[in-house]
């Protein structure tokens, strides 16, 4: 047994304890660099507890452009430490912000996939996360993933020194999330429990997280969507998010963020929807193809512990798990990739990008790209 393992060098979860984060910040620098999201009022409470800060509003989906450009102002900035609050696009933004203070190189030199995927050469400056979504996890994950500008594809920018040096958890400022975000992200994080569970760089620390996670989103994942002031449910599929981002950044995710990257980058539509609406369609896929072609697998087992987390019935097998999956995208209404724009015509292109993307290197199997291809019609 081997294996590496980092995270977040302080995480505090806690009800209420966004408030400490200017005290926090003080600590490690001078000049906040603040990343918030397209809703600036949300985030007035926290520039006004702030000394003077300079702040990045993320309006969309980071790309290479903007991270390049806000980078460069926040150097100019004086900026020595960043805080980023909102969403997964907005904390990714920060990560790779902190990173390129620092590292002054044109931005595809570090760039995964269309880049030359160097390393970073300097520290990144003092970071801060705050979530204000329970899915992506990106608090404590070593990545900030961008829109590659002219690549309609999105990438990473990766480093275990990426990773936050403080993550605050509050619970209370998810409550607020709509249904529909609430179940999207909810999603992406059941998604990357599941892939980081099954994937062949699963470790024993992250398998302990994935199962917490697993169990409580499961549980809470349905209540959240249904009542979002329900505290309890909010604090569950916080801890599932926080666990989800832990165990993807040390034991990879798999088939289903193979195929986000690039139908996130050319279709533009929410990341967890689209993880939702293949989840259910790649555990099948995989679960055939290890039936098949590596039987003794233990991902095979997992799959069937993983049906048995969710279901709560310890007679079920693997496919049980995919069928639930399937009824609970039902509940809470996620869309198919038809839905989304997506047709037969594109199915070809996006095989062929999903197949290069870094995160189909942890899918327990390799697919085919016939099994590949039945994956988009199923979720079609």
């Amino acid at each position: 047994m081997q294996f590496n393992f980092a995270t977040a060098a302080k995480i505090v979860f806690k009800n209420g304890v966004a408030t400490e984060v200017p005290t926090m910040a003080a600590n490690l620098g001078s000049k906040p660099c603040l990343v918030i999201g397209s809703n600036a009022d949300r985030a007035q409470w926290l520039i006004n507890e702030l000394d003077a800060p300079h702040v990045v509003q993320v309006t969309g989906e980071p790309d290479t452009d903007f991270a390049a450009q806000a980078s460069q102002q926040a150097r100019e900035a004086g900026c020595d430490v960043v805080i980023g609050m909102g969403g997964g696009s907005v904390m990714d933004a920060a990560k790779v912000i902190a990173a390129l203070i620092t590292n002054t190189a044109d931005i595809f030199d570090y760039l995964e996939v269309v880049g030359k995927g160097q390393p970073l050469t300097e520290k990144p400056m003092p970071l801060i996360t705050v979530p204000t979504t329970a899915g992506t996890g990106s608090e404590v994950t070593a990545n900030g993933v961008l829109l590659a500008k002219g690549h309609d594809v999105k990438v990473s920018l990766r480093s275990t020194d990426m990773i936050a040096d403080i993550a605050v958890i509050d619970p209370e400022l998810m409550i607020s999330m709509p249904p529909n975000v609430t179940a999207a992200t909810g999603m992406d994080a059941l998604t990357q429990l599941m892939e980081a569970y099954v994937s062949h760089a699963a470790n024993p620390m992250t398998d302990g997280l994935c199962r917490e996670g697993m169990m409580r989103a499961a549980t809470s994942l349905p209540i959240a969507f249904e009542d979002g002031r329900d505290i309890m449910a909010r604090e569950d599929m916080a801890m599932a998010a926080l666990f989800s981002g832990i165990a993807l950044a040390n034991a990879k995710l798999g088939a289903v963020h193979g195929f986000a990257a690039p139908l996130g980058g050319q279709f533009k539509v929410p990341h967890g929807e689209v993880c939702a609406t293949l989840l259910p369609h790649v555990m099948r896929a995989n679960i055939a193809a290890l039936r098949e072609r590596d039987p003794e697998s233990p991902s095979l087992f997992r799959y069937n512990e993983i049906a048995v987390m969710l279901t709560g019935d310890v007679t079920c097998g693997p496919e049980d798990g995919a069928d639930w999956v399937e009824q609970l995208c039902e509940e809470l209404v996620i869309p198919r990739l038809s839905d989304m724009g997506v047709t037969a015509d594109h199915f070809e292109e996006l095989v062929e990008m999903a197949a290069n993307a870094s995160s189909m290197k942890g899918n327990p199997i390799e697919l085919t790209k016939e099994e590949l291809m039945a994956i988009l019609e199923a979720a079609s």
